[in-house]
C-alpha cells in the first residue's frame, strides 16, 4: 500500500476496517468510542470504505420510538453483507480480464474455471489499486505480496495483516466462484508474504 489511492492507506481506517469485521452492525458512535477519533472523521472513513466497497450499511430496524441508527458492516460477499460497489468492480475487472486474455492470449494451464479466473482479476485488481504488486501462481493458488510494504517496520502488523486477509476474501466472495483466501504462509522473512488460496470443490 506504498503508492497511489487506497481505502486502506490510513492505519485509522484500517482500525475501523478491524472493528467491522470483528462484529458486524456498528454505529458511528461505537467507532468512535473505539478509536477515540472524532465523529466526523469517523463519518469520513467509512464514506470511504463504503466507496472502496469494504463496507456497507443499513438503517437499525427499530420497534420503539426514535429516530434509527445507520450500521455498518464489512462487506463479505455473504447475501446481506454484498456491497454493490464490490460487486460492480469485480463485474468490470472480469470484463478487463477477458479482454487481456483474448488480446494476449490465455496463457493458463491450471485447468481454472472462468468463475475463478475472474476472482483473480478482482482480486489483482484490488490489491494493485492499494499499492501492492501481486504475482499470481493459479497452478499452485497462491498470491505473493513480497516484499510487503508492513513487514518489520509496522508496530500493528497483526491487525493489518488480518484485515487484508479478510479483505481478500471478501473480494474474492463478492466476485463470486469457488476461490477462497486458505491464510498466509508462514515465513521467517517479516517482508515475505504470501497468501494462500483454496478452491471450493462441488
Amino acid at each position: 500500500m506504498t503508492t497511489g489511492y487506497s481505502a486502506i492507506s490510513s492505519y485509522s481506517r484500517v482500525e475501523i476496517m478491524h472493528l467491522l469485521q470483528e462484529r458486524p452492525q456498528r454505529a458511528i458512535a461505537e467507532l468512535v468510542e473505539a478509536t477515540g477519533l472524532h465523529a466526523n472523521t469517523v463519518r469520513e472513513h467509512v464514506q470511504r470504505l463504503m466507496d472502496a466497497g469494504y463496507v456497507i450499511a443499513e438503517t437499525e430496524r427499530r420497534t420503539t420510538r426514535g429516530r434509527p441508527r445507520v450500521l455498518y458492516s464489512a462487506a463479505t460477499g455473504a447475501d446481506e453483507a454484498a456491497s454493490p460497489v464490490a460487486i460492480l468492480r469485480a463485474e468490470a475487472a472480469a470484463r478487463r480480464g477477458d479482454l487481456l486474455r483474448r488480446v494476449y492470449g490465455s496463457d493458463t494451464d491450471a485447468g481454472l474455471g472462468a468463475d475463478a479466473l475472474h476472482q483473480l482479476d478482482a482480486l489483482v485488481e484490488d490489491l494493485g489499486d492499494a499499492g501492492f504488486d501481486p504475482v499470481v501462481d493459479e497452478r499452485e493458488l497462491t498470491v505473493d505480496l513480497t516484499p510487503c510494504p508492513h513487514g518489520a517496520t509496522s508496530a500493528h502488523r497483526g491487525i493489518l495483516c488480518g484485515v487484508h486477509v479478510g479483505l481478500m476474501d471478501s473480494v474474492l466472495a463478492q466476485a463470486g466462484g469457488p476461490l477462497r483466501v486458505e491464510g498466509i504462509a508462514p515465513s521467517c522473512d517479516p517482508a515475505q508474504c504470501v497468501v494462500q488460496l483454496s478452491a471450493a470443490r462441488d
